[in-house]
């Protein structure tokens, strides 16, 4: 006997509010939401992992006060392995997903509708990840925006999509769902080891019902957003990444909120505005990725394949470790190794400092961060990394280097920052400071109280990184 059912594959977007392929699956019968557990998300960063696990784990919870007890549905296995004979034995026509579109995702999504295509079952995509759809927002000659400005303009013209409905209060749950992991229990990063309790002690709250809220009171706050959102000593961000990385919080829901709120909280309405400008720089990176899939692998300007960055060395190790001696550059990444989190200015003149005075491949860097953060993206990690290295679409010139000295004397003015994660700089070790000698591997030799390194190093490293940049360009005429 057939049991109709509303066939779900979450891959992201953990949330109940604007989510199309569940409103679809809602629709289409008994829901019957699936995670699977594939090569996609083995291959993430521990800290990303630890933190889906979290996040899997709230939106069971919250899918169950509104089944009355059924959840999510974990499943180990590809999904062209798991659904044809899942659907097969239900008798489904149809499996629902939100468009997650990586390369990876894209593979995957190719191998399952070859193999439902055969027995005449389908895969439909739903939107919900990005504020407006790529066709919606093209260059004059019709292709991708590689300049963030007119990109912005244009999606600002366009508007984005309004969010979709709120799930209902009473969902009806598929009763004989298959036997599964469950999400309270599930375990995504057991190579995180000593890592781990740190990442939990510095943990911010998951799901939809914290991200929702973690909005309002940014909003309230907002009016000095454009001061301060550059001062990692000041707490003025709004902390929304691991919400958006996991669509935890959908990118519409985020647009219509903030722009209500300025409309309705006048005083706000420049640092929203501000922040909105941020969301945008997230669209640009996901249109940028969707038109490039390579861009976390290849320089998307060609001839920089040819610069000699290094690939790795004592400089890369001393870096991953947070002890280049340099007091802005080592809080950052002690900063995200500890919590999975580094502010954006940081991680600017931390790349800087690995890309420019390092000379090291961009790539490296790429991939501790996509080891490291809880807010880990694919498009924004990528992007970000070849903006500041140069290589990129609409990149920072390459002889824009961050001095970090400055950089700290301007954004952390009394060394609040640098203080509260480096033992030993201008006072006793705080329990953060603690917190990264506790969790760092037993094999670093990481002294227990930082000191800073040769102050030469500044101008012997821009130095040697304007060398390297004026021979490249000599072998290589500018377009």
């Amino acid at each position: 006997m057939a049991h109709p059912a509303g066939l779900l594959w979450l891959s992201r977007d953990l949330r109940l509010g604007d989510n199309p392929a569940l409103l679809a699956a809602i629709a289409d019968g008994p829901l019957l939401p699936v995670f699977l557990i594939d090569r996609m998300t083995r291959a993430q960063g521990a800290a990303s992992r630890w933190r889906l696990a979290r996040g899997l784990a709230a939106f069971d919870r919250a899918l169950k006060e509104r089944t009355g007890g059924r959840g999510l549905c974990v499943l180990e296995g590809e999904a062209e392995e798991i659904f044809p004979p899942l659907m097969r034995r239900l008798d489904l026509g149809r499996l629902h997903q939100s468009d997650w579109p990586t390369a990876a995702m894209r593979s995957a999504q190719g191998r399952l509708r070859a193999a439902l295509a055969a027995e005449g079952r389908s895969l439909i995509l739903h939107p919900g990840h990005l504020l407006v759809h790529p066709r919606a927002v093209q260059s004059g000659t019709g292709g991708t925006y590689k300049v963030f400005t007119p990109f912005a303009r244009a999606v600002e013209r366009t508007g984005p999509e309004s969010p979709a409905p709120d799930a209902p209060l009473r969902i009806a749950a598929f009763a004989d769902p298959p036997a599964g992991i469950a999400p309270a229990a599930l375990d995504l990063a057991p190579d995180m080891r000593r890592g781990r309790a740190a990442l939990e002690r510095f943990a911010l709250p998951a799901g939809e019902t914290a991200a929702l809220a973690r909005l309002d009171a940014f909003l309230d706050s907002a009016a000095s957003y454009s001061e301060n959102r550059d001062r990692p000593d000041i707490a003025a961000t709004s902390n929304l990444s691991e919400h958006l990385a996991l669509g935890e919080i959908g990118p519409r829901t985020l647009w219509a909120r903030a722009r209500m709120h300025a409309r309705l909280a006048p005083a706000q309405a420049a640092g929203i505005g501000k922040f909105l400008s941020e969301v945008i720089w997230r669209e640009f990176a996901w249109h940028l990725l969707i038109a490039f899939p390579q861009m976390a692998e290849a320089c998307w300007r060609p001839e920089w394949e040819a610069f000699p960055w290094r690939k790795d060395g004592p400089g890369l190790e001393g870096w991953k470790r947070a002890s280049t001696g340099v007091a802005l550059v080592d809080a950052g990444l002690r900063e995200m190794w500890v919590t999975g989190r580094m502010h954006n200015r940081v991680r600017m003149v931390v790349a800087s400092w690995l890309t420019k005075h390092l000379l090291t491949d961009w790539r490296a860097g790429l991939a501790h961060f996509a080891d490291c953060l809880t807010d880990w993206d694919p498009a924004a990690n990528a992007m970000n990394w070849q903006w500041v290295a140069g290589c990129g679409p609409d990149a920072a010139p390459y002889f824009r280097i961050f001095n970090p000295e400055r950089q700290a004397e301007q954004f952390d003015p009394e060394g609040r920052y640098r203080r509260r994660w480096l033992a030993g700089f201008a006072g006793s070790p705080g329990p953060e400071a603690q917190a990264w000698h506790d969790s760092i591997p037993l094999s670093w030799t990481v002294p227990a109280f930082w000191r800073p390194g040769p102050a030469a190093a500044l101008s012997t490293g821009r130095a040697a990184a304007l060398a390297a940049l004026a021979a490249f360009r000599s072998q290589t005429p500018e377009d």
